[in-house]
């Protein structure tokens, strides 16, 4: 079981990280408001994910929040204003959480596994099809409504839900702004497992702990060669196959790799 105590909410809200062993928990944390983002949170957690790419001793991140539900999206009253100047909500030179890659910001390097419940509005499906895994509770209800505030979802919904889904699976959820459960979600590939409300967390540290088992260089690749697949096209993604496994098969991780095997014991691995 994740047991982590919910820090102090202050009245804007903040990103709570918790390090247990080499697995990032990244924590939305402001539950009273339903966990509505503030320019606060949005900066906080744009450096929560760079911390996550740039601290070696950390392979994998868990993105969760605090409360009965995930987000319900954006905190109009103080957003709003940033979004009439078409000003950034995180600073320029940091990782980007919806991985769009956008001028300006980095995209991230390591995998991240990401627990929803209860809303799932707006922002919060975009910040779940940005990350590589989602578990679902079961009372979770979505809705990628923009449309019925008057504005267009640029968080990545445009892009993912169709590319997940289908155009028409898509334009259904997209321009009627409907709420749906967890079962859509499922049927629609937005999620990859249900579980009972309450054990989100427990099972995405136990797909994230194992995805921080493996070797760390082959697990980066590999997670490159899926997006550039998705992002480029199968060929291009296939011409990094010999040179990428060449590295690979050279690494210190490789040569333990072949002698844990011989040896039949658990792999040490030393990112190298």
């Amino acid at each position: 079981m994740a047991h982590i105590q919910q820090p102090e909410e202050p009245p804007e809200g903040c990103i709570h990280i918790e390090l247990q062993n080499n697995v990032l928990l990244i924590g939305i944390n402001r539950p009273t408001k339903r966990n509505g983002f503030t320019p606060r949170m949005f900066r906080e957690l744009g450096l929560a994910y760079t911390r996550l790419d740039d601290d070696p001793a950390i392979r994998v991140g868990v993105l969760h929040a605090f409360g009965e539900h995930f987000t319900a999206g954006l905190d109009l009253p103080t957003i709003a204003p940033l979004m009439q100047r078409g000003e950034k909500v995180v600073p320029f030179g940091l990782v980007d959480p919806l991985d769009l890659d956008q001028p300006g910001y980095r995209r991230r390097i390591k995998p991240m596994v990401v627990a929803v419940q209860g809303i799932v509005f707006t922002l919060g499906i975009e910040l779940m099809l940005a990350a590589d895994i989602a578990v679902a509770a079961e009372d979770c209800r979505f809705s990628q409504l923009e449309v019925k505030r008057g504005i267009m979802a640029t968080g990545g919904a445009t892009l993912r839900m169709a590319q997940r889904a289908g155009t028409g699976n898509a334009m259904l959820h997209l321009l009627t702004g409907d709420e749906f459960d967890s079962n859509e979600a499922l049927r629609l590939n937005f999620i990859q497992k249900i579980v009972p409300t309450g054990q989100q967390l427990d099972v995405a540290l136990n797909i994230a702990t194992e995805i921080a088992a493996q070797a760390p260089l082959a697990v980066l690749a590999t997670r490159q060669n899926v997006l550039k697949a998705i992002e480029n096209g199968p060929v291009v993604a296939s011409q990094d196959f010999i040179p990428v496994q060449t590295r690979l098969a050279n690494s210190a991780d490789a040569a333990e790799g072949v002698r844990s095997f011989v040896e039949r014991r658990p792999a040490k691995w030393l990112g190298r």
